[in-house]
C-alpha cells in the first residue's frame, strides 16, 4: 500500500507512482559499470538498454575484477558471450541516433558495430523519432524484468571514473586521450516498479522498431515482498527498502505522442516540500523556472538552505555561451535578496602535493529535499530536459523513518565526496545553524573542496543568443506546417543521411576545384604539358620537369594515362616509361601521405564497417591486390593514391604493388605513345603497326594480371582454410 503524504499525482507530476522493494545508489561510473556487468552475466530472459549512447568499446570492468572476471570486459564482447552462453535470450539496444554536435564523441557507424560485433538474438536500432534539436536522454537498462538500472549514466566514452577522482589516472582513457575526473549517478532497483520501466522500453523500442520485442515475463517476480532477484548485482547491498517511489517523464511533442512535462512539474513541486535543505548535484542548470522557484522558498522558509554542485568550465563554444552564460543569469536569479551564508553554487576541485589541479566534471542528475526525497534521473536542470528531450527521473519517498535516513546518507556520501571528508564528519556539518556555509569552511588541503562558482570568468551575460537557441531550446528547431493548419516538429536528420550529405559534399567540392582547375589553369592541358615537357628534352632538367609534372598533376587529379603517353610520345619508348614509372611513384608516395594525413585525422571513421572490411581485404591482399588495382582503371590514379593513404596497408607494399601494376602498362603505353608521335611524324603501316601492337599488349597485360590476381587470391584462401583447420583439430586433439 502507497503512503497518501507524499506528493505524487500520475497524470500531472508523474507518469506513475509505484514502490520499489529494493534499491541501490550507484555513485560513479566505476561502481555503475561493475554492477551492470554483473547484472548481465545473470541475465536469462532478456536485457534492454536504452540510452543516449551505447558505444561498443566500452570496458565495463578493470584491474583485479577484469583480470578475474570468466565474462570479457568489453561490453560488445559481453553481450556477444551472453547471447551464445544463452540461446534464448534476447538483448535490445536502442540508441539515440547521431547527431553533428557529436560526431566526433560516438561511434559514427554504431548499428553496423553492434550488428557485426553480435549475433541474431542482439539487435540495434538508432532513435531518429526525436524533434530537431532535442535528444534520446533517458538512461535505462532492465534486465530479465525483474531489475532496471536507471539515472544520469550511459554506457559511453569519457565517463569511467572511481570514486576518489585522481588527479591523473591511466584508465581514464578517451577516444581524445585522456580526460579529467568525472562524476555520475545511477540506480538499480527492483519490485513493482520495473514493471513500469519495461513496459517504458518495450514502448521505446517499437516506435522505432516497428516490431514487437519479447513480451514481459509472466513468472517476474516483481510483487511487493518479492527477494532480490536473482540479477542482482554483487557487492551492491540495498540501502533502501519497501520505498515508495514514482517516475516523472519528459516526452516532446512528437508524431502521434502525447508531449508529457512531469519531470517539470515534479521538481517545481518538489522545492515547495522542502523546510530546511535542498541538495542538487546537476551538470547544468540554466531553467530559470527553478531557479525562480528556489529564490521563492528560500524567502517563504528562514530555516531553508540550498546547495548546488556543477562543473567548472564549460567543453567548447556552444556549451560555454549556451549554458555557462544561462548560469550566470540562474545565480543571478537564485540568490537574489537572500543571504550569502543560506545559498551556494558550487563546483569540486583538488589541488594534490605536486600542485597538479583538477576539476571535477559533473554529470549527474540528483536532487534531495530533506530527509523526505530523493531524485535520481536524466533531467538536467536546462531547458530542454524540461521539455525537448526525453527523460526519466526516479522520485524515492522517505515513507519509513529506515527510508529517511537512507535519503540524509545518500546527500551526506555525495557531499562528503566533494568536499574530501568522511561520512561519519556530515551530520555535525549540518547541525550547524547554517550548513551550506559550513561545508564552505574547514575543508582539507590537497582534498577535493567546494568553491562558489564565477562564470563571469569564461563567458558575459547574455540575455538571448544563437547559440542558446540552438544548444538549450524549448521547442523544436524546426517545425513543418501540416494541412490542416497545425505543424509538425522535423526530425533530427538521420545519421545515414548526414553520412551521405559529407560523402556528397566530398565528391562535389573535389569536383569543383577540377573543374575550376580545368577553366581558370591555363597551363593545365595536354597541349600545354607536351610543351612544357618538349622543352625540357634532352637537357638535365628532362626527368626533374618530369616529376614536377606528375606531381602536380596528380594533386590535381589529371589523367595519369594522358602524362604517360605525353611523356613516352616525347621521350620514346625507353626512357619514356622510366620516366614515366619514376613520376608516378613519387606522385603516390606523396598522395598516399596526403591520404594517411586525412585519415588519421578521423576521416577513416567516415568509412564504417563495410568500408573497413575492404579495407581489411585489400591489407590482406597487399602488394597483388595493389598491382591487380593499377592494372585494372577502375577508379582515378589519384583517386587510389588517396584511398589507400587513409587505408591500413603499408607504403612499402603499396609502393612495390604500384610498380608492379604499372610497369608493364607503362612499357605498353610507352610503344603506344611513341607510334602515336611516329604516325603523326611519318604515318606508315610499320608505325601503325607498333600503335595496334601496343594497344594489344595494354589490353592483354590488363587481362593477365586480372587472372593473376584472382589464381593468387584463391591460392592465399586456400592456403588460410587449411591452416584454419590444423589449428581447429589441435583444438579439439587438446
Amino acid at each position: 500500500m502507497t503512503s497518501q503524504n507524499n506528493i505524487f499525482e500520475p497524470g500531472e507530476n508523474c507518469w506513475v507512482e509505484s514502490n520499489a522493494t529494493f534499491a541501490a545508489p550507484l555513485i560513479d561510473c566505476a561502481n555503475y559499470y561493475k554492477a551492470l556487468h554483473s547484472s548481465i552475466v545473470k541475465a536469462k530472459h532478456s536485457i534492454f538498454i536504452v540510452g543516449w549512447d551505447i558505444d561498443s568499446r566500452i570496458r565495463l570492468i578493470r584491474g583485479e575484477d577484469e583480470a578475474q572476471s570468466s565474462a570479457p570486459s568489453v561490453i560488445s564482447d559481453l553481450l556477444k558471450w551472453k547471447a551464445e552462453q544463452t540461446p534464448d535470450i534476447q538483448i535490445y539496444l536502442l540508441r539515440w541516433d547521431s547527431s553533428l554536435a557529436f560526431f566526433a564523441q560516438r561511434e559514427l557507424w554504431a548499428k553496423e558495430a553492434w550488428d557485426e560485433k553480435t549475433p541474431d538474438n542482439v539487435k540495434t536500432e538508432l532513435d531518429d523519432t526525436i524533434p530537431m534539436g532535442g535528444s534520446q536522454h533517458q538512461k535505462i537498462v532492465v534486465i530479465d524484468d525483474e531489475l532496471v538500472f536507471s539515472g544520469g549514466m550511459d554506457v559511453s566514452t569519457n565517463r569511467w571514473d572511481t570514486r576518489d577522482h585522481p588527479v591523473v589516472s591511466e584508465e581514464r582513457d578517451g577516444p581524445d586521450g585522456e580526460y579529467g575526473p568525472l562524476h555520475d549517478v545511477q540506480m538499480v532497483s527492483s519490485g513493482p516498479v520495473v514493471a513500469d520501466f519495461s513496459k517504458l522500453v518495450r514502448w521505446r523500442w517499437q516506435r522505432v522498431a516497428n516490431e514487437t520485442p519479447i513480451a514481459i515475463r509472466d513468472n517476474a517476480n516483481i510483487n511487493i515482498d518479492a527477494p532480490i532477484p536473482a540479477a542482482w548485482p554483487e557487492s551492491y547491498p540495498p540501502i533502501f527498502k519497501n520505498v515508495e517511489c514514482a517516475l516523472a517523464r519528459t516526452i516532446p511533442f512528437m508524431d502521434e505522442v502525447e508531449p508529457a512535462q512531469e519531470v517539470r512539474h515534479m521538481l517545481l513541486d518538489l522545492i515547495g516540500q522542502a523546510e530546511s535543505f535542498i541538495y542538487i548535484e546537476n551538470q547544468f542548470t540554466t531553467r530559470q523556472e527553478i531557479a525562480e522557484e528556489l529564490n521563492r522558498q528560500l524567502k517563504l522558509k528562514p530555516n531553508l538552505n540550498v546547495c548546488i554542485v556543477s562543473s567548472y568550465e564549460p567543453k567548447g563554444k556552444f556549451e560555454c555561451e549556451a549554458f555557462w552564460a544561462s548560469r550566470i543569469q540562474f545565480k543571478t536569479i537564485l540568490e537574489s535578496g537572500i543571504s550569502p551564508e543560506r545559498v551556494k553554487m558550487t563546483y569540486s576541485s583538488i589541488e594534490d602535493m605536486q600542485g597538479k589541479r583538477a576539476y571535477k566534471r559533473i554529470h549527474s542528475k540528483v536532487m534531495t529535499i530533506d530527509d523526505k526525497y530523493l531524485v535520481i534521473g536524466s533531467s538536467n536542470l536546462s531547458n530542454r530536459s524540461m521539455t525537448l528531450d526525453t527523460e526519466i527521473d526516479t522520485v524515492l519517498y522517505g515513507n519509513t523513518p529506515e527510508n529517511k535516513q537512507s535519503v540524509v546518507n545518500v546527500r551526506n556520501d555525495l557531499l562528503a565526496e566533494h568536499t574530501g571528508r568522511a561520512l561519519e564528519d556530515m551530520p555535525a556539518i549540518f547541525e550547524q545553524p547554517n550548513p551550506v556555509e559550513a561545508l564552505m569552511q574547514g575543508q582539507i588541503a590537497h582534498g577535493y573542496i567546494l568553491t562558489e562558482v564565477r562564470d563571469e570568468i569564461f563567458t558575459e551575460q547574455s540575455t538571448a543568443n544563437l547559440f542558446r537557441s540552438l544548444s538549450d531550446p524549448e521547442e523544436p528547431l524546426i517545425s513543418i506546417p501540416t494541412p490542416d493548419g497545425t505543424v509538425l516538429p522535423a526530425r533530427n536528420p538521420r545519421r545515414r543521411s548526414i553520412m551521405i550529405a559529407i560523402g556528397v559534399t566530398i565528391v562535389a567540392v573535389m569536383c569543383g576545384l577540377m573543374y575550376w582547375a580545368s577553366q581558370s589553369i591555363p597551363w593545365l592541358s595536354s597541349d600545354s604539358i607536351n610543351a612544357f615537357l618538349e622543352e625540357s628534352r634532352g637537357t638535365y632538367f628532362a626527368l626533374p620537369t618530369v616529376l614536377m609534372v606528375y606531381v602536380v598533376g596528380g594533386i590535381l587529379f589529371f589523367p595519369v594515362t594522358v602524362l604517360s603517353l605525353a611523356v613516352a610520345a616525347i621521350f620514346g619508348p625507353i626512357w619514356g616509361p622510366i620516366y614515366g614509372m619514376m613520376g608516378a611513384l613519387l606522385s603516390s608516395a606523396i598522395l598516399f601521405g596526403i591520404g594517411k594525413l586525412s585519415g588519421n585525422a578521423g576521416l577513416k571513421k567516415l568509412g564504417g564497417p563495410k568500408v573497413a572490411a575492404v579495407d581489411e581485404k585489400l591489407k590482406r591482399s597487399g602488394i597483388v591486390g595493389v598491382a591487380a588495382i593499377r592494372m585494372l582503371p577502375i577508379a582515378p590514379f589519384s583517386l587510389v593514391n588517396l584511398v589507400a593513404g587513409i587505408s591500413s596497408i603499408g607504403i612499402i607494399q603499396f609502393l612495390v604493388g604500384t610498380f608492379l601494376g604499372m610497369f608493364p602498362p607503362m612499357i605498353a603505353k610507352g610503344l603506344v605513345g611513341d607510334s602515336i608521335a611516329q604516325i603523326w611524324q611519318n604515318p606508315s603501316v610499320e608505325t601503325i603497326s607498333y600503335l595496334v601492337a601496343g594497344i594489344a599488349l595494354w589490353g592483354l597485360m590488363i587481362w593477365g594480371s586480372q587472372k593473376f590476381a584472382r589464381y593468387y587470391q584463391q591460392r592465399k584462401q586456400a592456403a588460410s582454410n587449411e591452416k584454419q583447420q590444423d589449428n581447429e583439430s589441435e583444438e579439439c586433439v587438446a
